[in-house]
């Protein structure tokens, strides 16, 4: 009863928020609230709508909060408001330390985490041969300026260690448009390339401690965080409409299973984008989770968000994946089951 009255406490206060402007330091009290009272994202992030800021939010202010469990949909609307007071004050002192906890329990030693980023590695650079050949669905809402424009299924084939998509409908409607030609942004690369990208030894990425993490309800979880220079960068970043494509740094965090040394979680984001290229903002999550083929159960993706900003739109994809089977030449692909509207949980 009492957790109750909590959460009801939180969300007329969340709904309070909308309606006044609010400082840094409030904001990130009304988040740390909802992680804490574990409220859902989306309720979270509508209650954003409308909120002003008398000071500048920072993109530290946010990823600090994204590492202690807040929802991708929240983490969007709290970068449209880190754009929206781009030109305000800074604050003088933004609470962005962790609350102090009554015991904290220390992270791995050096020779530790040494030995977990390489077991983590090993893992990364086998994981696509780890696969079987496997077809599934991959649901993609498009979002242009917070507002839904496209709902795209599609049939992802996995063969031989190779991605093969085949758009089935757009927006309620069957499509033979080839995957590549649909309009807005789209994503490849969910199943083993993006995780190479970041740990593959030639990419050279640099990762540091940064805390515990439960992800997924019940994955107790290493959380390193790393980043990559632009020499040695893989991420591929198109400007669908003038064709240019660019290589930027970047920077995230990746979630590592304690139990197995396997990665659960990685966030990407972009830094130091050229003025030159037309989008000046990039960021992306991927979320793994144990899925059951054939009796058997592997780690494959099963949620993912890619957002990309430029003077023209503010671009989401919230991408799932479900019903995965086993693959075979005559393998038809089944929507028995649900598809579930709800972002990663942390």
């Amino acid at each position: 009863m009492r957790f109750r009255l909590l959460l009801i406490a939180l969300l007329c206060c969340l709904g309070a928020v909308a309606q006044q402007t609010i400082t840094v330091d409030q904001l990130v009290e009304f988040m740390r609230s909802s992680i804490k009272l574990k409220t859902a994202d989306s309720k979270v992030a509508d209650s954003l709508k409308g909120t002003r800021l008398s000071q500048r939010l920072e993109d530290r202010v946010i990823e600090e909060l994204q590492t202690e469990g807040l929802g991708t949909r929240t983490v969007s609307a709290l970068r449209a408001l880190a754009m929206a007071s781009a030109k305000l004050p800074a604050p003088q002192a933004v609470k962005i330390d962790k609350p102090a906890a009554p015991v904290k329990e220390p992270g791995p030693s050096l020779e530790d985490q040494k030995k977990i980023l390489e077991e983590a590695r090993e893992y990364a650079m086998n994981y696509s041969k780890s696969l079987p050949n496997f077809i599934c669905a991959q649901s993609t809402k498009q979002y242009d300026n917070n507002r839904m424009y496209g709902n795209v299924l599609a049939k992802l084939t996995y063969y031989e260690q190779r991605e093969k998509y085949d758009t089935i409908m757009v927006n309620d409607k069957m499509t033979n448009t080839a995957y590549e030609k649909l309009g807005g942004s789209i994503s490849t690369g969910e199943f083993g390339s993006m995780l190479v990208g970041i740990f593959d030894r030639q990419t050279q990425a640099d990762f540091a401690w940064a805390d515990w993490k439960t992800i997924h309800g019940n994955h107790k979880a290493y959380v390193f965080r790393f980043s990559v220079d632009q020499p040695h960068s893989r991420w591929q970043i198109e400007d669908r409409q003038s064709g240019t494509k660019i290589s930027p740094a970047y920077n995230g965090f990746v979630w590592i299973d304690v139990k197995d040394n396997s990665v659960l979680a990685f966030t990407m984001k972009a830094v130091d984008l050229p003025s030159t290229f037309s989008i000046t903002e990039a960021d992306s999550r991927l979320d793994y989770d144990t899925v059951e083929i054939s009796g058997n159960s592997f780690v494959l993706p099963t949620r993912a968000v890619m957002h990309l900003v430029s003077a023209r739109s503010d671009q989401k994809n919230e991408i799932s994946f479900h019903n995965y089977q086993k693959y075979s030449a005559d393998a038809t692909l089944k929507f028995d089951e649900p598809v579930e509207d709800t972002p990663p949980k942390k």
